[in-house]
């Protein structure tokens, strides 16, 4: 597993990476997310995705590909 990174540092071209996130109840998650449209989106189940502000990224791993 690839070590995390500073968010401003992360890509915004529109490819997927693992980002660290907070939500509003202090609970972190790691999710793949995208920057599109001026901000950082996730998917919270298969068909919701939420605008967050994530800490920090990481390259997403070639395994969360696989298991489509």
């Amino acid at each position: 597993m690839a070590d995390r990174k500073p968010i401003a540092t992360a890509p915004t071209d529109g490819s997927k990476v693992t980002v660290l996130w907070r939500d509003g109840a202090g609970v972190v998650s790691e999710s793949v997310g995208q920057y599109r449209d001026g901000a950082w989106w996730v998917y919270t189940d298969s068909d919701t995705q939420k605008k967050v502000d994530p800490t920090s990224w990481r390259p997403a791993s070639s395994d969360d590909d696989d298991d489509q």
